[in-house]
């Protein structure tokens, strides 16, 4: 069994990778150097902003002063210059919710469906929620952002089919799992693991927000608000990581209405580009308790100025990922010192509240080392609320999890999640829900 799930568990992580680099020491990648010579790196303290600096000069010092003043200008700096601003305002969502038994009868399950626009047909997205059955009120939660489409994450008889887009056609396609492959990838198991916590765990498929692909601004929530002919939002406006954290920000709102779920104690997850995700989602959305970032390296945790895997101009070259980010971020990409923030702002913006952050000590494409000096950086603002930092400016050994409420875990392996990683979320989720 011990075997399955690992293999199940790497199953997943290849599928979750499909984009990512996986020949990680290639000297060049779309045609842009790559570097992984630590020897080369650069002094990225030279350039690099300070969080309690605000942009007129002025030193911040305490916690009003971070909280009213500077912290909205790291919010507006992110906005324009990388993820791109999220609508004014959020529609009027609609909710249908089926609940019944899941997992053998052993667990509560909600099905539960928001729409996004008045169309039944329109942009809207499936959360899949667990609960245990014995709960006597409500419990605090888990929402892992997935890859995956619900019923391909977990093996549970009755939960509805989800759908993929094919990039080529632009169309919906339902989601069956791989011939010969297992369904669930070993979610089960954990999944069960912090119902028997007494915490919920709910998923949903990041593509039914909005699709990952050149082109899919159409197709999302980001066709709801593009202006009348425009196909791409503007230069300052959301990509679609802005639009994958907008549509789980508008998750939260369902939790909050949910009388079995402590909307006040959530916890979010997600892998890579969802790392990103849920980093920026956890920055925008101060109801998060609790950020769990797993390997979202450069364009996320990573240290940008560092020149190390994966640089901004990786990501936005025109044939890789330029429409996860606001268009204004690829104008960095030849000189990212001109860039007015850095991950360790990022990190930053998520303070008081607990963050982990998980990567893999051969995940070089997404610099494991750039996280954690992010997070050495981002110490001082904790400090500054009154909240513990990762207490080390030594990088740990792996498999070493630092659990402080600015935490740190590197597993030994690559890119994504192993169960280990999720055997580490779980403590977390116990120590800070």
């Amino acid at each position: 069994m011990k075997r399955y799930l690992i293999l199940s568990f790497l199953a997943a992580v290849t599928m979750m990778a499909a984009n990512h680099v996986t020949a990680q020491d290639r000297d060049v990648i779309a045609g842009i150097p790559v570097n992984y010579d630590e020897s080369k790196t650069g002094d990225y303290k030279a350039t690099l902003p300070d969080p309690l600096t605000m942009l007129d000069g002025t030193k911040v010092t305490t916690a009003k002063q971070w909280e009213k003043k500077r912290r909205p200008e790291i919010v507006k700096l992110f906005e324009e210059n990388q993820y791109g601003k999220w609508p004014a305002k959020k529609p009027k969502l609609r909710y249908k919710v089926e609940q019944d038994l899941g997992f053998d009868g052993t667990a509560v399950r909600k099905q539960a469906t928001i729409y996004f626009s008045p169309d039944d047909n329109g942009p809207q997205v499936d959360v899949l929620i667990y609960l245990p059955k014995d709960a006597n009120g409500p419990v605090p939660l888990l929402l892992n952002v997935s890859f995956m489409a619900n019923n391909i994450t977990v093996s549970d008889p009755g939960v509805k089919a989800g759908f993929n887009w094919n990039p080529q056609t632009k169309a919906k396609m339902t989601a069956e799992s791989r011939p010969g492959a297992p369904r669930g990838f070993g979610m089960d198991a954990t999944i069960k693991k912090f119902l028997n916590e007494g915490f919920g765990f709910a998923t949903l498929h990041y593509t039914d927000i909005d699709p990952d692909f050149l082109g899919g601004a159409t197709l999302g929530v980001r066709s709801l608000y593009l202006k009348p002919g425009a196909e791409e939002p503007a230069a300052d406006e959301w990509g679609s990581i802005s639009a994958w954290a907008w549509g789980i920000s508008t998750v939260v709102d369902y939790f909050e209405k949910d009388p079995d779920i402590d909307a006040k104690r959530i916890a979010i997850t997600g892998a890579s580009r969802l790392g990103k995700t849920v980093m920026w989602t956890g920055a925008r959305d101060q109801r998060i308790a609790v950020v769990l970032a797993s390997c979202s390296g450069e364009g996320g945790a990573a240290i940008s100025r560092r020149y190390f895997g994966e640089t901004v101009a990786h990501l936005t070259e025109k044939t890789r990922f330029p429409y996860q980010f606001a268009a204004n971020y690829g104008k960095y990409g030849d000189d990212v010192t001109k860039l007015p923030v850095d991950a360790h702002m990022l990190v930053s913006l998520i303070a008081p509240r607990p963050c982990l952050l998980q990567t893999g000590t051969t995940d070089n494409w997404s610099d494991p080392k750039g996280e954690f000096y992010s997070a050495v950086e981002a110490g001082k603002v904790y400090r500054l609320l009154g909240k513990d930092d990762l207490g080390t400016t030594e990088l740990p050994a792996p498999d070493q999890p630092i659990y402080h409420t600015l935490g740190y875990f590197m597993h030994e392996g690559g890119h994504g999640n192993l169960p280990i990683d999720w055997e580490i979320f779980l403590e977390y989720c116990k120590r800070y829900l």
